[in-house]
């Protein structure tokens, strides 16, 4: 048995990770001896999720005009602060200002609460971005600021560990029945819910208590699969090596072309594939040029791109030598996104939702897991005859 640790930053068992380390159990201990690394986009995110909170505890503690603008002011001075920033928290913050005014009385609400789920995972903790209860109903609000892919609320195991944590505090003063998760990713225009009865939240915890016990102690398989994306030893994992690098051997002779069940079935692994081996590529090009070998390969300069040291200069020698400044700019228009993004999404819609058309995108393949619709049959001269398919990984 690992000793506990009282002193912990951050949960071994975080909710965050949990659709990875109630898969593959001992990756949580794993991931511990590797370094943790953080992305800009990471760092964006938490610049976001700050303004979340700012405006959140606006909304619900006594807060000033002058005080809540001389804090914004100050996230505004970020490096990585956008404008775009203010308007999606205003997306979230319209979400719980509708969920609190469903109640017939004022709810409680909690801006970043700390949540316990100990009793399900040894150690488990993490932080709530919303928490509001109101009649008998649980709320546990999410603010995700990525804008890679929608991430859906149903048995999603990161709500279901928080709303588990927020419910062993608060039982004792709510009489709580239902249980709502909800996802908001306004980049994506992703609002994601998933609503259970508090007993079905409950089996679930004691469900999974067994196998989060295996993963604080560092037990079990390691099992590959699409939970590997932000694991810390993707790159080198050799359970992920093993799966990637296998070959299928057939005992009878196979006919010298492949069948469409083997065409399917080929591409399937091959996502795994091409993701394990960038990561593969990032880690060794990271160990090089740190110093160490990497057996075969070696660090060099790409390609070069000419740039202007200063281009207000350049530009200026230009002008003084007869070039009209003309000459020097592209009038290029906005796109559809830009020009949204400049006068916003409601202007956006009464000015211009007659002058904006959403033709098909171009045929692109997609696993049947995939929510979209399917496209119905087409000739294969359809679909390559202008820019030609695509494969949507």
């Amino acid at each position: 048995m690992i000793k506990k640790n009282e002193t912990r930053a951050h949960a071994l068992l975080s909710a965050s990770s949990a659709h990875r380390w109630l898969i593959c159990t001992p990756s949580a201990r794993l991931e511990e001896t590797l370094p943790d690394s953080t992305s800009e986009n990471a760092k964006e995110g938490t610049l976001a999720h700050a303004i979340a909170e700012l405006k959140l505890r606006k909304y619900i503690e006594p807060m000033g005009p002058r005080t809540f603008n001389n804090r914004i002011k100050k996230f505004k001075e970020d490096p990585l602060f956008q404008d775009e920033m203010l308007r999606h928290t205003d997306t979230y913050m319209d979400y719980i200002s509708e969920v609190t005014y469903s109640f017939s009385s004022p709810p409680y609400i909690a801006a970043e609460k700390k949540l316990d789920y100990s009793v399900y995972a040894p150690e488990g903790f993490g932080t709530g971005d919303c928490i509001i209860i109101g009649g008998n109903t649980l709320h546990v609000i999410d603010f995700k600021y990525g804008k890679g892919v929608p991430v859906s609320a149903e048995s999603n195991p990161q709500m279901m560990l928080y709303a588990l944590g927020a419910y062993e505090e608060e039982k004792i003063l709510f009489n709580i029945q239902q249980v709502k998760m909800t996802i908001i990713q306004p980049r994506l225009d992703s609002i994601s819910e998933f609503s259970i009865p508090i007993k079905q939240l409950l089996d679930w915890g004691e469900s999974i208590r067994p196998i989060a016990e295996k993963a604080f102690n560092g037990v079990g398989d390691y099992i590959p699969g699409d939970h590997c994306q932000f694991c810390r030893a993707k790159a080198i994992c050799r359970a992920a090596k093993d799966k990637n690098l296998s070959v299928e051997v057939y005992e009878n002779k196979m006919p010298p072309l492949l069948t469409n069940e083997e065409v399917g079935q080929i591409l399937e692994k091959a996502k795994s594939i091409k993701s394990w081996v960038t990561a593969l590529e990032k880690y060794a090009l990271g160990e090089v040029l740190k110093g160490n070998d990497i057996s075969g390969w070696k660090a060099v300069h790409g390609r070069s791109v000419r740039q202007f040291i200063n281009t207000d200069e350049a530009f200026k020698v230009l002008k003084d030598n007869g070039t009209d400044e003309a000459m020097l700019y592209d009038k290029v228009p906005l796109s559809l996104a830009k020009i949204e993004e400049l006068i916003g999404k409601p202007k956006f819609k009464e000015l211009l939702s007659d002058k904006v058309s959403s033709p098909p995108g171009k045929p692109t393949l997609a696993p049947l897991s995939d929510n979209r619709e399917p496209i119905k049959k087409v000739s294969a001269a359809d679909v390559f005859k202008n820019e030609g398919g695509v494969i949507n990984e």
